[in-house]
């Protein structure tokens, strides 16, 4: 494809895009819906809209060469990221579930369920700024210098005892004598069997036996091969011809595969137009820019002087500086607003408690009248950005005439427009800091009598600040370097490195009668195609857009719930790989016996959450969370003291902003042991990871086989060996493949190819998710607070107001 085509590709990406912005900011505010299935199907259509909206705009990101092109689309690109999540929160606090069946939605649009995958960008892994690339290149290097000191280090492996070497040749050599014995009789077996043979059968009789086999050989294979037409004849086989990769589709690649080295050339091109037009700007006009803004600033503080008859207050940095003071206003109108501002500051503390107060205390009539009014969608912090690219797109790019410009390189005028905005605010703060100094000069000259005054507003500023710099956090490592913490921590083992999987590794089949089954009053288990899309929601958007984790619905910590095997671990890993975050261990196991006493334990939580914070975006994993919440701490495991996190870690936890892209991931199999109320408070959101279904076993057997090295022929029926295996996890699937699938049993699959039979005995010494097992798990999850949300509202009840007084509430908890 032309870029051209990418341009148009992203033309009807944006169309589509201004009308459904249209849809959700009509001229007339929409009345409350009542009915929660049609809020539903609204929000949902929207949901999937969307979705095909991010997946052209990424597809075109990925292959336009031009940059500035590419930095207008990455724009647009997260603010549709961020709305999806959006109306996924939506969604989820409508119907209290974590996961939706959209498949009637498909069938309506028809769309193949594969369109309902959150496409992630390619640019997530690497989208870091240099200086945390750095970072990361250092970290890198202490892995592989942790790794070369533990192989030099010696083994302490035990040497062999004199009686083991015995027995060890005893087994070799009775395995030489057997083969041995078995070769001679198979030897002699044959020569008598020559022997006795000899002249008895005819010459006749032995070419009719052969001609038979032969005959019977070539009608089974013309008729196989017949078989194989009619099958491709009726569409029901793919034609071996088309499983091959096509010429077009091979042109195709290398056509992409050059279009991304055009994009780095470019990229690299445009950086270096950016400085030396950043340094041309400030040799050029920075002096200008700077006597301008320095007259501007003077005739504002003469023309406070007249009006007021006093020279005004300068604003701070906070403020904007001089920039708050040129926002076409008039003096007196900015004089108004920073004495506002002083009065807000002193208010808020007074006011603050009181809304805490009546926040704590809801009116039963005030959410009868919002239940009576109906449903309403929340303000979006995305729409507004939306429309600004829309409006960009529309009166600069779609109109723009590029005939002059047909390899698609960097517009310099453009260049100068974007930085000639960041040199005035580089020259604003030097010009700040003089006028400050004149101003300061201008008072005492003149103004000498209110010198006092100023002197007192200075020391409540300084007051203000104090108490602001209370609720920060110390650091208890401020003479350390960033480089010895990362150490420290690979060296305790809390600090590691991703396993290479991605997302898309994680096979799942879609859940085709999800919207069938609810119909008919039946709760549907997700699928693990809907645990792909929860996590891509939750944990990668999020930790790969500093702007989605910023605004969007703010997710600190989730919980992956789910039977031994389910692949837990594997998408922590996961969102490691596709965001490029780091991974930090915090499990019970893990800490046990390193940084001892409470003090070595507050330092261990500084130094994990200070150096994921320098290292964002990170993954503080948690395995066997449950142990953190025991309700009763086994015996064998008290020396271990797994809940010595319980406290700190949900202090920390609360010190986590929106520019923070951290987020912390705990997994566990046995949820039934914790104290669920603790455990609900650390976690925001909790995953119910299911076992695999029928669609998602036959796909799991196919290409793990295939992933392993073995072929799945006809002799392999699949479908028979997926609907024996339910009740199995992928985690045991993959145990029952490599047990049989090996090195040897590859090299026999031309003559004998493998079977379902073979994968039975493996798997029977296994022992499955039981029934009762995933009842538990079931019955567990419907105590946690939207599990108990969504029992309420399947039974039609309304949810319980928390009473006034305390006794009551003691006695429900």
């Amino acid at each position: 494809m032309s870029q051209r085509a990418y341009n148009d590709l992203w033309a009807d990406a944006q169309l589509e895009l201004s009308r459904i912005l249209a849809e959700e900011q009509p001229a007339e505010q929409p009345q409350p819906q009542k009915d929660r299935v049609v809020f539903f199907q609204r929000v949902a259509m929207l949901y999937v809209r969307y979705i095909q909206i991010l997946r052209k705009l990424q597809k075109a990101h990925e292959l336009i060469i031009h940059p500035q092109k590419r930095r207008a689309i990455r724009k647009v690109i997260d603010s549709v990221m961020g709305r999806v999540v959006e109306l996924k929160n939506e969604m989820v606090e409508k119907e209290f579930l974590e996961y939706h069946y959209m498949d009637d939605i498909l069938h309506d649009m028809k769309l193949t369920p594969d369109k309902l995958e959150i496409p992630l960008p390619q640019y997530f892994p690497n989208d870091h700024s240099k200086e945390v690339q750095e970072r990361k290149a250092m970290l890198m290097k202490i892995f592989k210098m942790v790794e070369a000191t533990e192989s030099l280090e010696p083994s302490t492996e035990k040497e062999m005892t004199q009686e083991e070497a015995i027995r060890v040749i005893q087994v070799a050599e009775r395995a030489r004598q057997g083969r041995m014995r078995s070769k001679l009789y198979e030897e002699s077996r044959e020569a008598s069997l020559r022997s006795t043979n000899a002249g008895i059968e005819s010459t006749e009789l032995a070419a009719i036996c052969i001609q038979k086999v032969w005959r019977g050989y070539i009608q089974r294979k013309k008729t196989k091969i017949e078989r194989v037409k009619e099958l491709i004849a009726l569409g029901m086989v793919m034609d071996p011809k088309y499983l091959a990769p096509r010429p077009a589709e091979v042109a195709l690649l290398a056509a992409e595969a050059c279009t991304r080295l055009k994009q780095q050339e470019h990229e690299a091109a445009y950086q270096k137009a950016v400085v030396a037009v950043t340094i041309q700007l400030r040799e050029m006009e920075g002096n200008n820019m700077s006597n301008t803004l320095k007259s501007q600033v003077r005739e504002w503080f003469f023309k406070c002087r007249n009006v007021t008859g006093s020279f005004p207050d300068y604003p701070d940095e906070e403020d904007g500086g001089s920039a708050f003071i040129f926002a076409e206003k008039s003096p007196q109108q900015v004089l108004e607003e920073i004495a506002a501002k002083e009065d807000e500051a002193s208010s808020n503390k007074s006011r603050g408690k009181e809304e805490q107060k009546e926040k704590r205390k809801p009116d039963k009539k005030m959410i009868d009248e919002q239940e009576e009014a109906g449903l309403k969608m929340h303000p979006s912090a995305f729409l507004s950005d939306l429309e600004g690219a829309d409006k960009t797109f529309n009166d600069f790019w779609r109109s723009r005439d590029e005939t002059e410009n047909l390899s698609q390189k960097h517009d310099v005028e453009l260049i100068k427009e974007e930085r000639r905005k960041v040199v005035e605010d580089e020259i604003r703060v030097q010009v700040d800091e003089q006028m400050r100094q004149e101003l300061a000069e201008l008072k005492l000259s003149v103004d000498k009598d209110k010198g006092g005054k100023t002197k007192a507003n200075t020391k409540k500023k300084k007051g203000s600040k104090s108490g602001k710099k209370k609720k920060k956090e110390k650091d208890l490592t401020a003479d350390r370097t960033l480089e010895s913490l990362c150490q420290e921590l690979v060296e305790q083992g809390l600090l590691k490195q991703a396993n290479d999987v991605r997302l898309q590794d994680y096979l799942g089949d879609f859940n085709y009668l999800g919207t069938t089954l609810r119909q008919n009053d039946i709760e549907p288990m997700p699928s693990l195609s809907d645990v792909r899309q929860v996590i891509s929601l939750y944990a990668i958007l999020p930790l790969g857009s500093q702007v989605v984790h910023e605004k969007a619905p703010l997710i600190k910590s989730i919980l992956l719930v789910g039977p031994e095997g389910a692949g837990k671990k594997m998408l922590v890993h996961a969102v490691c790989q596709e965001t490029g975050a780091t991974l930090f261990d915090l499990s019970p196991l893990n800490t046990a016996g390193k940084y001892p006493g409470k003090s070595g334990l507050a330092m261990m939580v500084h130094v994990v959450f200070k150096v994921a914070r320098l290292l964002q975006p990170s993954v503080i994993w948690i395995g066997d969370a449950e142990k953190m919440f025991y309700k009763k701490v086994p015996k064998e495991e008290k020396e271990l003291d797994p809940k010595r996190l319980k406290k700190d870690l949900p202090k920390s936890l609360k010190l986590i902003k929106g520019e923070d892209r951290v987020l912390i991931i705990g997994t566990t199999e046995d949820p039934m042991s914790a104290d669920i109320k603790s455990m609900c408070k650390m976690y925001n959101k909790i995953l119910l990871i299911p076992r695999p279904d029928y669609g998602s076993r036959y796909i799991m057997w196919k290409e793990l086989i295939n992933q392993k090295g073995g072929e799945t022929t006809k002799a392999l029926d699949l479908s028979s060996l997926a609907k024996i295996s339910d009740g199995y996890t992928p985690g045991h699937m993959v145990k029952a493949i490599q047990s049989v699938v090996t090195e040897r049993r590859i090299r026999q699959q031309g003559s004998r190819p493998l079977t379902a039979a073979e994968f039975v005995t493996p798997l029977a010494r296994i022992d499955p998710v039981f029934q009762e097992q995933e009842e538990a798990l079931k019955n567990w999850y419907a105590k946690t607070p939207l599990g108990r949300k969504r029992v309420k509202a399947a039974t039609g009840k309304e949810e319980e107001q928390p009473p006034v007084k305390g006794k009551g509430a003691k006695k429900k908890t």
